[in-house]
């Protein structure tokens, strides 16, 4: 049995239909590779099976310094009541060996008086320690041992406050706290600035005190394969910025966009907008500086991957003159506007400068199109209303109603109409 032929011709099916659309360039979606350096400026990265763990222990301010605060608290904490139960031990030995514990005996003969059990000696190793000095126990001339304690636990009591008051003033006066007000543009964009092809970001300071020689460096990382086979997972690579004069100092007084030229000594040389959106590369930038009030160097870092970097756009101004004062709009901080740009390369741009000239008088030509559009829009508008006027005078003159005037003469009164 033959099958029925359906009523709509094949070729108006919708796999016929399907297979005349023009279908668009699909291109390879970009492997979602972990960042090197996180938006807030973090390391993602992670330290695995390392066998000499003694290292951290041979520097162990530094290793206070870096440990979180719940467990530098917990360390203090437990040092200080270890070194009072030591030393409460030690006066309780003091005073069992010297017969002080015997309630028989006088009280000019005791080492330390009133301690009578171990309650007592740990109070007293309190005292001692954080110089309290509540006067009811006290030490006499009787032992030299008690003396001898007395000296180790003054001693280690000092250092122990020396090493707490150092990590914590340290821990609140890290460098990445400064860097927590230093702050970085969201995206980065490429533009032509110039009559080149440019990589720009911008950066700010939301603090009055100033950031002393600030210097910024931009790194491409990415993951790249030698000649000889070897493959290099986080390849860095300097890119020079455009204010590279002297010691690349910033004076980073008002917000400040950073300008990479991308030239044939640049990563990005070769990458075009199509390219750049399946490229898997990762620009790093780096902002180092003397905090003023302070004195400490502070570093402040962030990255941008290449679904970050927003090609043919261009940062929008934000400080304006208000009355003899510069503002600034932080709220416009990361703002971006469309400009014309080519969607080449910057090799392709060396090699045929007639590219951005071509995409220039496009540009401008499409903008005096827009400016004509506007002005007939306006024009239209304006005999809209020009007409609509006049139509709704007309139409209040022709309501109006005829007037009557009677005037005398001399066979009576002639009535004269006039309208």
């Amino acid at each position: 049995m033959l099958a029925r032929k359906s009523i709509i011709p094949e070729e108006f099916g919708l796999p016929g239909l399907a297979s005349r659309m023009p279908r668009k360039p699909v291109f390879r979606d970009r492997v979602n590779k972990a960042r090197f350096i996180a938006k807030n400026g973090s390391c993602n990265l992670a330290h695995k099976n390392i066998r000499e763990q003694g290292r951290f222990l041979q520097d162990v301010f530094t290793t206070l310094v870096d440990l979180k605060w719940r467990f530098t608290l917990v360390i203090f904490t437990t040092t200080f009541v270890s070194s009072w139960l030591l030393f409460a031990m030690s006066w309780w030995l003091v005073a069992f060996a010297h017969g002080d514990l015997d309630p028989l005996r006088q009280n000019g003969t005791h080492c330390v008086t009133d301690v009578k059990s171990f309650t007592s000696a740990f109070l007293f190793s309190i005292e001692v320690q954080v110089t309290i000095g509540f006067g009811g126990r006290m030490i006499t001339e009787q032992c030299p041992t008690a003396i001898t304690v007395l000296i180790l636990q003054n001693i280690v009591g000092l250092i122990i406050n020396a090493v707490m008051l150092g990590c914590i003033f340290m821990k609140t006066a890290q460098s990445n706290r400064r860097a927590e007000t230093l702050i970085f543009s969201r995206h980065a964009v490429i533009a032509v600035r110039n009559n080149r092809l440019c990589f720009m970001i911008r950066i700010g300071d939301l603090r009055k005190s100033m950031i002393i020689g600030a210097t910024v460096r931009l790194q491409v990382v990415r993951k790249t394969t030698t000649p000889e086979g070897e493959m290099i997972p986080i390849h860095q690579i300097d890119v020079q910025t455009e204010s590279a004069v002297a010691s690349n100092s910033l004076f980073l007084l008002a917000p400040l966009i950073i300008c990479h030229v991308i030239d044939k000594n640049s990563p990005l040389y070769d990458l075009s907008a199509m390219e750049l959106q399946c490229s898997d590369l990762e620009v790093i930038v780096i902002l180092e500086g003397v905090v003023e009030t302070t004195g400490i160097t502070t570093q402040a870092r962030t990255s941008y991957v290449s679904e970050e970097i927003q090609w043919g756009h261009r940062f929008v101004p934000i400080v304006t003159e208000e009355e003899g004062v510069y503002s600034v709009d932080y709220s416009k901080f990361g703002n971006t506007v469309r400009v014309a740009t080519p969607r080449c390369s910057a090799r392709e741009l060396d090699e045929k400068p007639s590219i951005l000239i071509q995409t220039l008088q496009k540009s401008e030509l499409s903008h005096q199109n827009s400016l004509r559009k506007r002005n007939s829009m306006r024009r239209n508008n304006s005999m809209r209303k020009g007409a609509g006027s006049s139509g709704s005078l007309r139409r209040n003159n022709s309501g109006l109603a005829k007037v009557q005037f009677f005037t005398p003469s001399e066979g009576g009164q002639n009535l004269n109409g006039v309208t």
